[in-house]
């Protein structure tokens, strides 16, 4: 596997597939929200299993977004590899504190990461959502 910043058209278009298939086709989240104009002001991640995206996320300033595995990849370590990519860019460009707003099923897998939850519950696209930090000290 491996995880890249997405640079070129091909590797935007496959960030986009995968969210694309992830939140709009399976969760049927509107397509306007999903994709809502702040992809060109963001560092784009896209992760690829034999040349294949299997995974994509967002990192908009300080905060994570838009992190998706493709459905037969889950459970195979796509989303830790995309999250050890953006930690490590964080840390490379001087962001010390990351903010995330989880999906409240996957909430765990962000806190063994060391991501803190803050706040209440809240919905966003009409499912339930924990904001979530972390502090990069490195």
């Amino acid at each position: 596997m491996k995880v890249l910043v997405a640079k070129n058209q091909k590797e935007i278009t496959d960030n986009f597939y995968v969210r694309g298939m992830v939140f709009v086709v399976e969760q049927e989240i509107d397509y306007e929200m999903e994709f809502d104009g702040l992809d060109g002001e963001s560092i784009l991640f896209v992760a690829y299993i034999n040349n294949q995206p299997v995974g994509a996320a967002r990192l908009y300033k300080n905060k994570i977004g838009r992190v998706a595995t493709l459905k037969e990849y889950r459970r195979k370590g796509v989303a830790s590899a995309i999250m050890d990519k953006i930690e490590a860019y964080a840390l490379e460009n001087k962001i010390n504190k990351l903010v995330l707003h989880a999906q409240l099923y996957i909430k765990d897998f962000y806190s063994h990461r060391g991501y803190v939850s803050e706040g209440n519950i809240f919905q966003e696209a009409d499912i339930d959502h924990i904001k979530m930090t972390k502090r990069e000290d490195g």
